[in-house]
This record gives C-alpha cells, structure tokens and sequence, in this order.
C-alpha cells in the first residue's frame, strides 16, 4: 500500500468548526451604528500589541481589555466597549465539519487545533471549560493536541505555534493539513511546509479538504 502523503489535519477554531465570529460582530456594528467591518479594523491596528493581541496572549485580563479595546476604537472614531465584542464572539458550531472529524480520524487521520482565544468566559474564541458533557469541550475531546494562544502565551500568525504543533505530533509540516479562515494565519502554516487551506464557508473547506485526501467529507 503507497504511502500517504498526510498523516494529520490540523483545524483553527473558531471560523472553521464554527461559523465565524466576523458575522456576530458585523451583527454588533450594525446595532450600535458603526462602519461594517469597524472591529476587525480596530484588530489590525498595532495587531501585535493591540488590546486584542495582548488579550489572546493572556498578558491582561477582561476589564484591561474592555478598557484598552474601547481606547482603541475611540481613537478610531467611534464608541465600542470591548465588553460588547466580546459577548457575541461565540460563534455556531458547523454539524458538518464535526462529522468530518469523526470521519478523519477514522480514516486513520490524526487530528489537532490551534486557536487563538481569549482567557476568560466561554465559547468558541474562548478559553476551554472544564465541563465535559458542554457541548464545544465534546468537539475539543475529538483532538489529540489543542493548543490555546490564552494558554501558550503565543498566537497564530506566529510561525512558534504551529512549529509547536508539529513537536506535540512528532510530525513534519509537510505531513499536515491546516485549516484556517484568515489568510494572515495560513501564510506561514505554508511556509513552514504544510499545506494551507484558507476556509470561506463549511462547504468549501470540506470540499477542498475531500479533493487532497480523495477522502469523502461532511
């Protein structure tokens, strides 16, 4: 039997298995009268030492983000309390991308996340429960390795933890798959040598997976 060129799939979080947090908060701005797309825009400001950045890392805790986050987007122009943003970061789990899952690591596939997260309160771009009958920490249990940004201190796109990854699984780059809604954070998941898929909705990312496995998904 040939050899297979994957041995593992590697899953961002939230955006992935679940719908994206990008949709809540153009629900958000909507609401409060501010430019679509405004928080993602106060995100790539400074997106290595913003309140954002610094909160996924772990270094403040929820009400220095509120604060912090509110100041940047103040200086933006517009009134948004970090609070605010983050009460409508979880995102809805895809059943189908749950199912693929199942499906991969039945193929013999091994599977494993890296998710930037945020410390405090809970669901998809949060840190993990410590509930296993909730529902997100049943998804979480389907992986061999998760890694946290608010636990490992470092955060996607920095090259550490994905080569982090790699050192848990014992595995080459070359050998892994990774998914990703942000391109900012598949461009060195391809540098290092895996091969990168950028996720704009469920169905296309089980369909781009399925054609590099020859493997039915969803």
């Amino acid at each position: 039997m040939a050899e297979r060129a994957f041995s593992a799939v590697i899953f961002d979080f939230g955006g992935v298995i679940t719908s994206s947090p990008f949709e809540a908060f153009n629900r958000l701005e909507a609401e409060r009268g501010v430019p679509q797309d405004f928080v993602r825009r106060v995100n790539a400001t400074n997106p290595d030492d913003n309140a954002w950045a610094r909160f996924e890392r772990a270094e403040i805790g929820a009400a220095e983000f509120d604060a912090l986050f509110a100041a940047e987007a103040k200086a933006l122009g517009h009134d948004l309390a970090g609070a605010d943003v983050l009460a409508v970061l979880a995102g809805a789990v895809r059943p189908a991308m749950v199912r693929a899952l199942d499906q991969l690591k039945a193929a013999g596939y091994r599977i494993a996340c890296i998710t930037n997260n945020v410390p405090t309160g809970h669901g998809a771009g949060m840190s993990r429960s410590a509930d296993h009958s909730d529902a997100l920490e049943q998804i979480f249990a389907r992986f061999e390795h998760v890694i946290e940004s608010s636990k490992a201190g470092v955060r996607k796109p920095d090259p550490r933890i994905y080569q982090m990854m790699c050192e848990k699984l014992g595995l080459e780059p070359a050998t892994c798959i990774y998914l990703d809604d942000l391109g900012v954070n598949c461009k060195p998941a391809a540098k290092l040598g895996m091969h990168a898929i950028k996720v704009t909705s469920g169905e296309q990312a089980l369909a781009d997976l399925s054609a590099v496995l020859g493997l039915p998904l969803g």
